[in-house]
């Protein structure tokens, strides 16, 4: 009998895992199923809903007769990845936990403790995405030191796995792996590659999983489950009052509690107003929190942004955009937003600057700015400078038409 593959699938307690767990073992492989605890505190209601998923993937576990084990990366989640989350809304903007998790966690804790300590050959999740590789190609990959300078050795033979687009579209995951490394990447499987949710829910009902088909979709932060966002975060930060300001007349409209809870384009609860204010931007130093009249002010709009050093999941930038510093490509800052097109400009530093086709409404600091060159996800940047926004750039122009208009009416008539 030939050697048996051992696959360690990440095991949520949700139907895209476990059915990614069944597809595993239908290939014949050798799989372990793996439960990651990364938030222990109860919910608004008093339960603790790990414990329910849990117990979901357990029982999966059971109905396909492999090895069950459950891991607690709560110490890590919450110094890699919340206390981080913290000091971003602090400074005034608003990060994105999910691609956090897979990076900090799931991609790198979890996937050092399925090779080393559970000796697996691969790590497989639920995600819809998909690689370059082969499924028995994953199986051949060792371990390569990252590289300690900015960019490798020019010399040096690059063959990088490459992450793609799932076949289903609409349920596609790539953005929230954006900032996985190539390490992780090189060693995991994506059994849902080629698959539809619906085709997926299909295989679950036939399998007999019933209860995990049966759960809502994972919807938002998953830590603060259906609590309101703001009361959440005021239970870790200390409230920070200030002003709710016009920002066309710099009227005083009401107050808030703190600008870590609220984020660009969210509607502001101004009292007394008969018409819906958004929150158009923030200024942390006097604690403002600027707003508009209309869901779509000019002041949310904008189509220039830089990243920090951007994560390119080949490890080095395009071989076009290392050659002449400038790329077209495809641009979105939340999951399942429309790809936008745009002009990638690559820094000294590795940093970006993306200047998009059209102008796209609330873009934020402390998301990830999400590069796609056709089904192919390049990686990720976190956003940290917004370029002026079609307000600012329409009162220029108002500004200097006025300035222009003003110096004609002062130009003598010359004397004839």
């Amino acid at each position: 009998m030939g050697f048996i593959r051992h696959v360690v699938c990440a095991m949520s307690g949700g139907v895209d895992s476990s059915v990614a767990a069944l597809l595993l073992k239908k290939r014949g492989y050798s799989v372990t199923g793996v439960f990651m605890k990364n938030w222990d505190l109860l919910d608004e209601h008093g339960i603790c809903s790990t414990e329910k998923d849990c117990e979901d993937a357990y029982r999966v576990c059971q109905t396909l007769d492999i090895p069950f084990h459950q891991v607690s990366y709560v110490k890590e989640y919450w110094h890699e990845v919340f206390s981080y989350l913290l000091k971003e809304y602090e400074k005034g903007r608003t990060p994105n936990p999910d691609i956090l998790c897979n990076k900090h966690i799931k991609f790198n804790h979890f996937h050092k403790y399925a090779i080393n300590t559970l000796g697996a050959d691969a790590m497989a999740t639920g995600h819809y995405a998909r690689t370059s590789q082969e499924d028995e190609e994953v199986f051949q990959q060792t371990h390569t030191a990252p590289p300690t300078t900015l960019f490798r050795d020019r010399f040096e033979i690059r063959n990088s796995v490459r992450l793609y687009k799932g076949a289903d579209l609409l349920k596609d995951q790539t953005f929230f792996l954006s900032q996985i490394s190539q390490d992780a990447l090189r060693q995991t499987m994506f059994p849902l590659s080629g698959l539809t949710k619906e085709f997926v829910k299909k295989i679950a009902a036939e399998a007999g999983f019933h209860h995990v088909l049966k759960k809502k979709e994972s919807m938002g932060i998953c830590f603060i489950g259906e609590r309101n966002f703001e009361n959440f975060i005021l239970e870790y930060l200390d409230s920070k009052p200030g002003n709710l300001v016009s920002i066309e007349d710099g009227t005083v409209m009401g107050q808030h509690k703190g600008w870590f809870t609220l984020t660009l384009g969210q509607r502001a609860r101004i009292g007394g107003q008969r018409d819906a204010w958004f929150v158009v931007d923030k200024d942390i130093a006097t604690g403002d929190v600027f707003v508009g009249p209309t869901t779509n002010h000019l002041s949310l709009f904008r189509d220039t942004m830089r990243t920090d050093r951007f994560h390119w999941i080949a490890v080095d930038p395009p071989p076009e955009l290392a050659r002449t510093q400038m790329m077209e490509c495809h641009f979105r800052f939340i999951h399942q937003m429309p790809l936008t097109p745009c002009t990638v400009t690559l820094n000294m530093d590795g940093s970006v600057w993306i200047s998009l086709s059209k102008p796209v409404r609330a873009l934020t600091p402390g998301q990830f700015a999400v590069l796609y060159k056709g089904d192919q996800c390049l990686g990720s940047g976190k956003i940290i400078q917004l370029g002026p926004s079609e307000y600012t750039l329409q009162q220029g122009r108002e500004r200097l038409i006025a300035a222009a208009q003003h110096k004609d009416k002062q130009t003598p008539e010359p004397v004839s």
